[in-house]
């Protein structure tokens, strides 16, 4: 499967290619009011029962658990050496990404069937990206080529810890330039789940685009999968964007969000308050989910609430961790949606979501880092041995 990563300089000579290396030990519990049970019972039911994760081959089920992933893919640009700034960084890495580009590459790379629509430029970049989804088993055929605009591009500052910092280069790029009429909709309706995040919505024609493929998806009684995948300096204002990302909440059947994401909707109140996430609970939603980077996540329902603890690693860059989570448990769902009724089932693949997540952020990189099924189910084994 080929994973298209390569160094990509501006005068100097490239940087050996980091170190791939996963340290997973015991995970330490943070206080919670939670109960988390071991996590050696869910890598049990994981891959002993398999009642939530496709067979090895990926052929059981796989034409009715279609997950559609809609809006941006582009090239990240991210730096060799962590720690310094744009200008300092000596050489970039190139890889593909765009958040629900990730999501479906994601899922492909874990036995999932998943397709991909959204826009790139009729340049080599655009070429590339629709190769690159092809060759990791994701239909493209919903990708668009825009012959006057560009293949987004975004350059990735990575802090000393693998966090990271977005400058971006779509004045306009060809992701924002999808039109309604220019959309797949057989595609959309024969999905079982449909996912998008929110930089979709920021201009039109994307934005009409956008809630045509959502409305589409919602008349066909395809699951609604939401990320809003917050990138302020892509928005006009913080208030456009609050606004923006709301406009569409209460479509969503899922909803995936992180503490910043929390705080930034909420105007600043507490994201580790039940009492603040459940004001973001609208009465036809699901399922929500709220990730914690290395410390796990929470899952909110109608009828319970949790945490489910993450695994360590040592982070080398966290570009695509959140995706590859979402990746992680829509695979699972898109098989049997009946798991949000059984609460021990879903911290089973919960489990499973962060340890994809995490296994991400050890390479550089969104779509180059993410996972296999086999690769996630042995790194939980080891985290237990």
């Amino acid at each position: 499967m080929a994973l298209h990563s390569c160094g990509f300089c501006f005068g100097v000579v490239p940087s050996p290619a980091p170190r791939n290396y996963v340290t997973l030990r015991r995970q330490s519990v943070r206080a919670s009011a939670f109960d988390c049970p071991p996590l050696y019972s869910s890598v049990a039911r994981l891959g002993v029962k398999g009642r939530a994760l496709p067979d090895r081959d990926g052929t059981d089920a796989k034409e009715n658990s279609l997950v559609v992933c809609f809006g941006e893919l582009l090239i990240d640009f991210v730096p060799t050496v962590n720690g310094l700034s744009l200008a300092e960084s000596p050489a970039f890495k190139k890889a593909p990404g765009g958040a629900p580009a990730n999501v479906a590459v994601g899922i492909a790379r874990l036995g999932g069937s998943s397709a991909f629509i959204g826009k790139v430029g009729e340049d080599e970049f655009g070429y590339m990206l629709a190769n690159i989804l092809k060759e990791n088993n994701v239909n493209n055929e919903g990708m668009r080529f825009d012959p006057g605009a560009r293949t987004a591009l975004a350059f990735v500052t990575l802090r000393s810890d693998g966090e990271r910092e977005f400058m971006f280069y779509r004045n306009p790029s060809a992701d924002m330039l999808l039109h309604e009429s220019e959309l797949d909709l057989d595609l959309i309706q024969k999905a079982k789940i449909f996912h998008y995040g929110s930089i979709s919505l920021i201009t039109e024609p994307c934005k009409s685009a956008h809630i045509a493929a959502a409305k589409a998806a919602k008349d066909a009684g395809v699951i609604l999968s939401y990320d809003p995948n917050l990138r302020l300096p892509l928005w006009p204002s913080a208030e456009s964007a609050r606004e923006g990302i709301l406009s569409i909440w209460e479509l969503a059947d899922i909803i995936k969000i992180s503490e910043e994401e929390i705080a930034f909707l909420t105007n600043g109140e507490d994201p580790y308050d039940d009492a603040v996430v459940r004001k973001l609970y609208h009465p036809n939603l699901r399922l929500l989910l709220v990730t914690e980077g290395e410390d796990g996540c929470r899952y909110y329902t109608k009828e319970f609430s949790g945490r489910v603890n993450g695994l360590k690693v040592e982070a080398v860059d966290t570009t695509g961790a959140g995706d590859a989570f979402v990746a992680g448990i829509l695979s699972q769902l898109a098989l049997d949606f009946s798991i949000l009724q059984d609460e021990s089932r879903l911290r089973d693949a919960l489990s499973f979501a962060n340890a994809c997540g995490a296994l991400t952020v050890t390479e550089r990189g969104a779509i180059p880092a993410l996972p296999t099924r086999d690769v996630v189910l042995n790194a939980m084994l080891k985290s237990v041995s």
